[in-house]
């Protein structure tokens, strides 16, 4: 095990321990002195952490770790974050004081997810007498919904090499970074990368490259659905023009927040079932600076995302918003989201109209290449499109109810 040098605070000495504790419960049976010592000095430090923060969390992703809302990023070479991480221990939360034989059956279930020992669960969860309230939790990320709560890892589902997918917990998470956003003003990066990360996974689990395009079921989850929808497509269209995996990821992501100004235009407005008035288009249409300056203020390394969200709705011949003052050409990013954003556009049931059926979608989409679209990625996106429309999956969220 590689520990945390060099780093303050309460949440590297829990973390150090933590790990401490899993390593000596392996080597150890239950009631030996050094595995009790182990468990009772991450319990202490469990215990001090919740003097600073009463409630808190902790995401391993791959190399990252993040406590609350901060990267610890001189944490990167923690070996035990990314082995977490593999085991679908990606977040882990403590809702609230736990006693300690119920954080020693905490960490024995940690351990049955790694792998490193035989343990009968029901057994683990029990161990010591311990009652399970709930105050630990832990799973995939994405588990976090907008109501700040995690489910437990049962639930959590990862893609299959069939053609159905869930992907209700990506978003959930979408829906919660929504929430970050608007409440803070801050993006969760590596939320953002997870999520990508998620979405990439889905598309490739079978031997063919298929669209997981999640299924509309309430109209106040548009914003969700819609962007989770142009990241995949925003991938598939990048891969298939022969992009590398960075550059890949990187649409991906820019296509996940191309809309995240939206979280500044009023419900009532997103879901109008009529026209809109021009006082409310005026506000509909600041949504594209709105995103930028979010995502320039959050992060400097996301400005590709913030480019793609202030240009996706400007024309090829210049149209759209917002206006330019001098003619330029936007970035390919931003002309090839563009496309992928009013494909999925008009694929979506609108308060104020049906879906179009995929021939039609795409047959707008070529109508307006000159004007609106860049012709080569046009001509591209209708290839890819009509060689993979028989592998095109159509996701259903299973979580639905939770507002954006």
């Amino acid at each position: 095990m590689t520990a945390i040098r060099g780093a303050g605070g309460e949440p590297v000495r829990f973390l150090n321990s933590f790990a401490q504790a899993l390593s000596t419960m392996v080597l150890y049976a239950t009631g030996h002195p050094a595995r009790e010592r182990a468990v009772d000095v991450a319990f202490a430090h469990l215990r001090e952490l919740q003097q600073e923060t009463l409630r808190p969390y902790f995401s391993f992703l791959g190399g990252e770790v993040v406590y609350g809302d901060r990267a610890l990023r001189e944490l990167k070479e923690w070996d035990w974050g990314a082995r977490l991480a593999n085991a679908g221990v990606q977040r882990l939360e403590v809702a609230d004081l736990v006693e300690r034989d119920e954080f020693e059956a905490f960490l024995e279930e940690v351990l049955v997810r790694l792998n490193l020992v035989a343990v009968d669960t029901a057994g683990a969860r029990h161990a010591g007498g311990a009652k399970r309230t709930g105050a630990i939790r832990f799973g995939a990320v994405g588990v976090r919904g907008s109501d700040g709560e995690v489910t437990s890892p049962e639930s959590s589902q990862l893609p299959t090499a069939k053609l159905t997918y869930s992907l209700g917990e990506e978003a959930d998470t979408l829906r919660w970074m929504h929430g970050e956003v608007a409440s803070h003003g801050r993006i969760p990066l590596l939320e953002a990368e997870a999520v990508v990360r998620s979405l990439s996974v889905a598309m490739h689990a079978d031997s063919a490259v298929v669209l997981p395009l999640v299924q509309l079921k309430e109209f106040d989850q548009y914003t969700t659905t819609h962007s989770l929808n142009v990241s995949v497509l925003a991938m598939a269209l990048a891969e298939y023009l022969g992009l590398g995996a960075k550059d890949v990821r990187a649409y991906g992501v820019a296509g996940l927040l191309h809309d995240l100004g939206k979280v500044r235009v009023p419900k009532e407005i997103l879901n109008k079932p009529g026209k809109l008035t021009d006082s409310e288009w005026q506000v509909m249409r600041r949504h594209p600076g709105d995103g930028a300056r979010m995502i320039v203020a959050s992060d400097k390394g996301l400005d590709l995302a913030a480019v793609v969200a202030y240009e996706h709705h400007i024309m090829l011949n210049g149209g759209g918003y917002p206006g330019m003052h001098f003619c330029r050409d936007c970035h390919h990013a931003s002309r090839l989201v563009h496309i992928c954003d009013v494909y999925d556009a008009l694929r979506t049931k609108r308060p104020y109209r049906d879906a179009w059926e995929p021939e039609r979608a795409l047959a707008q989409i070529q109508s307006g290449a000159g004007p609106d679209f860049d012709p080569d990625l046009v001509k591209a996106f209708s290839a890819m499109m009509l060689a993979w429309e028989r592998r095109e999956a159509v996701v259903e969220e299973k979580k639905v109810g939770a507002t954006e």
